[in-house]
């Protein structure tokens, strides 16, 4: 790494424990983009044939350097237990899919919680408009952390009709 990134920070401040998976995982995606590496999580390796043309290597060593600093990130984001058993990991992408698998559980009652929360809400007579439709939006934004896929106009859709009748 040629240069401290501060967004590494938020790494630190929020250590993967388990039920922070969601919000652990966000941060993390923010780093590896940040400094280029998130490429090695969705794609392979490129191979590196006997008589590999230069390009053929720079590629190779690109992805491989890349993803040696983004098993670095990922290990440095979670909690000792946690990276002891991943760091004989032999991929970033191998981590994040483990990581995956041992939190989805979680991901899938949360997701629940958060849709059960969304369309149960009304906003109450007389209070603020704004404040409703703000927590409307972060309980969309939370199902869409948690891979729902909610188009924009269904979206504004479920927030009208959460409003009073006197809105309509």
């Amino acid at each position: 790494m040629s240069s401290f990134n501060p967004l590494t920070s938020i790494l630190n401040q929020n250590k993967l424990e388990g039920p922070n998976y969601v919000d652990s995982k966000r941060n993390l995606d923010i780093v590896l983009i940040a400094e280029g590496y998130k490429f090695v999580i969705t794609e392979e390796c490129p191979e590196k044939p006997e008589n590999a043309t230069d390009d053929q290597v720079k590629a190779y060593d690109k992805w491989v350097k890349a993803d040696k600093m983004a098993r670095c990130y990922i290990l440095a984001s979670m909690v000792n237990v946690l990276q002891h058993q991943h760091q004989s990991m032999g991929s970033a992408y191998d981590m994040l899919k483990s990581l995956k698998e041992m939190f989805d559980e979680q991901n899938h009652a949360a997701k629940q919680t958060a849709m059960k929360s969304l369309l149960n809400t009304k906003m109450v007579e007389r209070s603020s408009v704004m404040d409703h439709v703000l927590k409307m939006m972060s309980l969309l934004n939370e199902l869409e952390v948690f891979g729902a896929m909610i188009d924009k106009k269904s979206q504004v859709e479920m927030v009208l009709q959460t409003l009073p009748d006197r809105f309509q």
